[in-house]
């Protein structure tokens, strides 16, 4: 694997890309704290570019099955680093709606950008190596937000707002030139006679192929509780400095957080060989719940950080593990159509956590509607897990003698 070109310009691009995508946003943490005074309303302006890019998930997947994956990449990188043009703007003129134009252009080119990737991936390494190469993919991902939240901690104290973009649209120009370079074979996707078949096909085709898959189902909808968590994640953060009165507290939650992520992600290999994927997503889904309750003591940094540290381990293991089901369960053909309604999903319950966290930080604060969403997320958890058991439960009670 760490011979194949593609695999470092995967990675290199995922480390750089990282970078500008973390400048980007502590820029937009710091703008929205000096323009917007309310929780609810930052969570409505960043939940209007979600808005855009569910729209355009139907689209993207079926776009990304017909076409070259790595046109669509190209496309998607040009139209983000077109995007920081529209933020610059709105920093020198003031105006919160210019950010939102950039919001929207970010995540229409992300409903485009990580179908492809993901649907990429699988065709660039063997399939015994998926689950290794997507933990290390996501540790280098979780590396260039601690190393860009760092560097735009530091920018933002000896520069002004504008630079943080100015890296930002740097990064993924070199992201778009980086693309240029793979080199993979996927020329079965892209004959003439699988873009007619395609074109026949209609994006809700693929969901007879997850009705028909109890773990690509199954998995599909546990991939959704970490999101209770990740959907506020910005939110919380600024809430826990203010509780605490502490700016430094932002970067040590970033950096505890995304230093056990990489180790959750580095040591999944070793235990996905002695426990089953389920196990490892219901286990770890506990942990999350757990990590949310903690944050009921939010006020006392040690706790804090113990909650992301245990939050970061979790998703750590959960997201590498949920990726590689994906793309070894589901055919190779409908890839785009799904890892497009999974990011379409994602963004929904993402959106919706968004505006809910805004809401109830300002109805009940931080530390009860931490610890609902953690009951939440455990009773979620519980749920999944008796569905999952109860069939084969079932299946031995009828296979005992005299039952």
């Amino acid at each position: 694997m760490w011979k194949n070109r593609n695999v470092w310009i995967i990675l290199s691009g995922e480390f750089i890309a990282g970078l500008g995508l973390w400048l980007g946003i502590i820029g937009n943490l710091e703008f929205m704290q000096e323009k917007v005074p309310s929780d609810f309303i930052k969570s409505l302006l960043l939940a209007g570019g979600l808005v855009a890019g569910i729209l355009a998930g139907p689209y993207a997947g079926k776009v990304t099955d017909q076409v070259s994956k790595k046109n669509v990449m190209l496309m998607a990188g040009l139209v983000r680093a077109i995007s920081v043009i529209f933020m610059l703007i709105a920093i020198s003129t003031g105006s919160i709606w210019w950010m939102l134009i950039f919001f929207v252009l970010i995540q229409l080119s992300a409903a485009f950008y990580f179908p492809a990737l993901q649907a990429s991936i699988p065709l660039i390494v063997a399939e015994k190596d998926l689950l290794q190469l997507n933990g290390i993919h996501m540790n280098v991902s979780t590396l260039s937000r601690i190393i860009g939240t760092a560097v735009a901690g530091i920018l933002l104290v000896i520069m002004p707002l504008s630079m943080l973009y100015i890296g930002s649209l740097i990064a993924y120009i070199a992201l778009l030139l980086l693309t240029f370079f793979l080199d993979f074979d996927e020329s079965k996707f892209v004959a003439q006679d699988f873009k007619k078949k395609v074109e026949k096909t209609s994006f809700k085709d693929v969901f007879p192929i997850i009705k028909r898959m109890p773990i690509v189902y199954m998995t599909l909808l546990m991939a959704l509780v970490p999101l209770l968590f990740l959907g506020g994640f910005n939110l919380l953060v600024i809430n826990i400095s203010e509780l605490q009165d502490s700016s430094a507290i932002k970067g040590w939650i970033y950096f505890t957080e995304g230093i056990s992520f990489m180790v959750g992600a580095f040591f999944i290999k070793k235990i996905s060989v002695k426990i089953s994927p389920n196990m490892i997503l219901f286990s770890c889904s506990l942990l999350i719940g757990i990590s949310q309750i903690l944050l009921f003591f939010a006020n006392i940094p040690v706790i804090s950080l113990l909650a992301f540290l245990v939050f970061g381990f979790s998703v750590g293991c959960f997201f590498p593990t949920v990726a590689t089901i994906f793309q070894t369960k589901v055919p190779k053909d409908f890839h785009g159509r799904f890892f497009s309604f999974r990011n379409m999903l994602d963004r929904i319950a993402f959106q919706m956590v968004l505006i809910l966290t805004g809401f109830l930080l300002d109805l009940i604060g931080l530390k009860f509607m931490c610890v609902l969403f953690g009951i939440l997320t455990l009773l979620t958890t519980i749920l999944f897990y008796i569905k999952q058991t109860r069939p084969s439960l079932e299946q031995e009670m009828e296979t005992k003698p005299g039952v």
